[in-house]
């Protein structure tokens, strides 16, 4: 019973100490989609994906009603790294929901505009408050159309922000925020008062989370990869701190793992001498109570830690090595150049050599696509400008007769106006691209995996290629590091395929990570050179770019990137089949809106994919 009243008594003061309008509230997913249309139109970094930030600590005064219910410590704001643009979870500041579904908008249109002209936000010395108004001014400069909403928003706010209760110096304080907000530009400084201001939702965080910046010693050492970027949009951003490393050690787990395109940069030492906790929600929960997370870095040797690694296979059980590698440059996106003869892509093929027929399975499915695709070799086309033909073509004939009227006589020559239907070869090449990574290892369902999945979608596509008489190659590709990007040759567009080819489908196994860039790079060389008019660049992958040694999160996405602009410059096009639910965050950047495609189903892509190629070289040659 006293544990009931005092549920009872939390819910009814933490509610009355709340300071917002539950029932106007406005949720970032609610916005999420237009928010990151606006974003991007208003010159946003088109590779920041919107996430849900994280409530930090503030130290302003709080009232005696946050004091009895314990709340008012932390507050969400609006910031943004390298990687993501955070905004809190759920708005519900104002009473009117469009005021709270606007400030989700102005704060993604100050998040995209610099404080300055040339802003380098690492050397950046000005006072949060000087920054902020410089953001605002060059934004309601540069879009004048938001100049209403944002006074509408400021009125609004102001009129809750009263500094008839407040200490003289703090009262000092709030009315010069409320001038900085009213005229930016007008306020160089805060008056010193003995807490700091309240926060102000309007604009950036003044001290943003970090990671702690951990330093490296070695940037090709595994254990210096950062954390992968394909966490939930649910998920928050924690704060921690970096500490020395304690001289009492207890037990400790690192553990670094690929199944789920992840890699950790350090081990993390997790003090457990006092409980372990089982439940999930509630370790959640204390996490979200931790102001900043220490982590430290460890260099020695502990007899009782774990460490798992994807290590090369023996040479005799590994694929056969076709040379001692190519070197492929990569790009820094943080240098803005490229780093020369930087990742090795060493060509191979499988070591057994077997010719094997195509799966039982999937023989009815191979004879169905056989048809549709043996139609494509010799589909006939209409052709314009024809002496003679099988109908006439209007708009010539009208043409025609304008020039004949216009000189006052017959135009010259015979005139070419009609339409012949004749069969047309498909001067088309395609370079299938499979990401062969460790994380192809999952359940795409209760009776395969992901890899299996993929098997089959090859084996259909080239059923059907080899049925249409287009020219293809089929290749995958893992990596370990960027001295070893191996990139897996199952077919070459000059051989026949056959038998053969099938054994090495078959022989199609996970392998470490992702390093797309320079895949992409050696797949372009090669489809380059082949002399078909159209030249189709086909992807197909469950996840982003990853590998061990800082091919993490925005560097490896920049690089791919620029592989693929890279391709497009030479003629090619790029597209990108994948299983990915997190792909809306990040191929749009690398592929554009329409360069992309998901099959929410792992398990429809052996179908989907050829129907996919007969779509798209239907657009390309305009059949």
């Amino acid at each position: 019973m006293e544990e009931r009243v005092g549920q009872i008594w939390d819910r009814f003061i933490t509610r009355m100490a709340h300071q917002g309008y539950p029932d106007a509230a406005v949720t970032l997913d609610q916005v999420r989609k237009p928010l990151a249309v606006f974003y991007r139109a208003l010159g946003g970094d088109s590779a920041l994906r919107i996430a849900a930030t994280t409530a930090t600590l503030h130290q302003a005064r709080r009232s005696w009603l946050h004091k009895i219910a314990g709340t008012g410590k932390k507050t969400e704001l609006a910031w943004y790294d390298e990687s993501c643009l955070y905004l809190p979870e759920q708005l519900d500041l104002f009473p009117d929901p469009a005021l709270n579904r606007d400030l989700y908008f102005w704060l993604a249109a100050l998040a995209g505009t610099p404080a300055y002209a040339t802003e380098i936000p690492e050397q950046s010395t000005a006072s949060w408050i000087v920054e902020n108004q410089n953001r605002t001014l060059r934004t309601l400069t540069k879009f004048q159309g938001l100049e209403r909403r944002y006074q509408r928003l400021v009125n609004s706010f102001i009129s809750q922000r009263s500094v008839t209760r407040m200490k003289p110096d703090e009262a000092r304080q709030e009315q010069a925020i409320q001038q900085a907000l009213l005229n930016p530009g007008s306020v160089s400084e805060l008056p010193q008062a003995r807490y700091a201001p309240l926060p102000v939702p309007l604009w950036l965080h003044p001290d943003p989370p970090h990671s702690g910046g951990l330093s490296r010693q070695d940037p090709d050492q595994d254990r210096t990869a950062q954390q992968g970027e394909t966490r939930q949009a649910q998920q928050k951003r924690r704060q921690a701190e970096r500490v020395e490393k304690p001289e009492d050690e207890g037990p400790t787990l690192g553990v670094r793992h690929e199944a789920d395109l992840f890699s950790f940069a350090e081990f993390s030492k997790l003090d457990r001498s006092t409980d372990e906790e089982d439940n999930l929600d509630q370790a959640e929960n204390i996490a979200n109570d931790i102001d900043q997370m220490a982590v430290t870095q460890d260099s020695t040797t502990v007899a009782s830690r774990i460490k798992f690694d994807l290590d090369l296979p023996s040479a005799e059980e590994d694929d056969i090595p076709l040379s001692e590698g190519i070197l492929y440059p990569e790009w820094d996106y943080r240098k803005q150049r490229m780093l020369e003869n930087y990742c090795r892509v060493i060509p191979m093929v499988a070591r057994g050599n077997d010719c094997v027929d195509l799966p039982e399975r999937l023989q009815k499915s191979a004879r169905r696509l056989r048809r549709q695709f043996e139609c494509l070799s010799a589909r006939p086309q209409w052709l314009r400008g024809q002496y003679e033909g099988d109908k006439l073509d209007l708009d010539a004939y009208i043409d025609y007769r304008g020039s004949c009227s216009l000189q006052g006589q017959a135009a010259k020559g015979d005139p070419r106006l009609f339409f012949q239907k004749r069969p047309q070869h498909r001067d088309m090449a395609c370079l299938l691209l499979a990401d062969l990574s460790l994380s192809t290892d999952a359940w795409a369902n209760d009776d395969s995996q992901v890899i299996d999945v993929i098997r089959d979608a090859v084996y259909l596509f080239a059923e059907s290629l080899h049925a249409s008489g287009d020219q293809f190659a089929i290749h995958g590709f893992s990596s370990r590091r960027r001295d070893h990007v191996r990139f897996n040759c199952i077919k070459e567009f000059q051989e026949t395929y056959g038998g053969a080819v099938r054994g090495r489908i078959a022989d199609i196994s996970p392998g470490f990570y992702t390093r797309m860039g320079a895949a992409i790079r050696h797949a372009t060389e090669k489809l380059g050179q082949q002399p078909a008019q159209k030249k189709l660049l086909l992807l197909l992958t469950d996840g982003k770019p990853n590998d061990l040694d800082r091919y993490e999160g925005r560097h490896g996405v920049e690089d791919t990137r620029k592989a693929i602009l890279e391709a497009r410059s030479q003629g090619l096009i790029p597209f990108c089949i994948t299983i990915d639910e997190q792909a809306s965050e990040y191929l749009p950047y690398l592929f554009g809106r329409q360069g992309y495609t998901f099959i929410r189903q792992a398990d429809q892509l052996p179908k989907k994919l050829p129907q996919l190629y007969m779509t798209l070289t239907g657009q390309l040659l305009g059949e």
